[in-house]
């Protein structure tokens, strides 16, 4: 049941329902405040391991994806400010060669939140830029606090986005948002990621934990197989024609009557209760 240890990872569990056995809500915090979250190797070891547990851990309903809060400073020190996650550990790409970096992409984190068959959140508070804003772009659903900003700064390194935000970003906010942020490389504040689709929700800072976790709430308690089998559909809208997706998406309707859930739901709502799913 216990999630996997790390020093720069944190998992929290909190219960889908108090009063009932619905299971959990694993909220995976990248903990790394010094360095404002920053992707370094060991993180992107530590969501691997997260996201293997998570798909394993059959009481784990959905996850939340987020970034540590800044420390307390120093007296006499400014803060640093909130970030989900500010891009990648640029300390790592010194000297590195294309052979070093082909390797990191076999197996890799941003993937494997992707591959997720669970529901997963992004909560972001602050920064999400390269990398950041990946981690985010692989999330199901993302919502913000009005003091976050979005953005794929690679141009100004010399380089482009290599977690996948090329396609998925162009996916969520059109082709031409694409180019412009990542030919400027030029942030997006929340309201903006809001406006063009990148964020779902735009919230308080002092409302996002309450929002996200309400709405993480009212996933879990739905049928997980049938979560699952909406995720896939949805998914495969990404790599199918729209005559090919509607007919895949009839199969798996169809295919819903034969699970035990379905029948749970129907009934349920014939007789006016709360289902309890076979399928937790």
């Amino acid at each position: 049941m216990n999630p996997p240890e790390s020093p720069v990872l944190k998992v929290e569990l909190h219960p889908v329902d108090e009063e009932q056995d619905l299971g959990f809500i694993a909220c995976m915090i990248i903990d790394r405040p010094n360095k404002m979250n920053a992707l370094n190797a060991e993180v992107m070891d530590g969501i691997k391991a997260v996201c293997a547990w998570v798909e394993a851990t059959e009481n784990v309903r959905c996850m939340v994806v987020t970034g540590a809060s800044p420390n307390e400073p120093p007296e006499g020190k400014r803060a640093k400010p909130h970030a989900f996650v500010a891009g990648a550990d640029i300390t790592e790409f010194a000297g590195a060669k294309s052979d070093d970096i082909r390797i990191k992409f076999h197996d890799n984190a941003v993937e494997a939140l992707w591959n997720l068959s669970k529901p997963t959140i992004a909560m972001v508070d602050g920064f999400a830029l390269g990398g950041g804003c990946e981690v985010a772009c692989s999330c199901d659903i993302r919502i913000a606090s009005d003091r976050s900003k979005f953005g794929t700064p690679e141009i100004n390194l010399g380089l482009i986005p290599g977690y996948g935000a090329t396609q998925r970003l162009a996916r969520l906010v059109g082709y031409g948002k694409t180019h412009e942020m990542t030919m400027t490389g030029e942030m997006v504040g929340a309201e903006e990621a809001q406006r063009i689709g990148l964020v779902n929700h735009v919230v308080t800072a002092e409302e996002l934990h309450d929002t996200v976790f309400t709405m993480a709430r009212i996933i879990g308690s739905k049928s997980s197989h049938a979560l699952k089998v909406g995720k896939e559909v949805i998914r495969s809208s990404l790599d199918q024609g729209m005559t090919q997706g509607v007919a895949t998406e009839a199969e798996a309707f169809a295919g819903l009557f034969d699970s035990q859930d379905k029948e749970i739901g129907v009934q349920a709502f014939i007789n006016r209760e709360t289902p309890v799913w076979k399928h937790k």
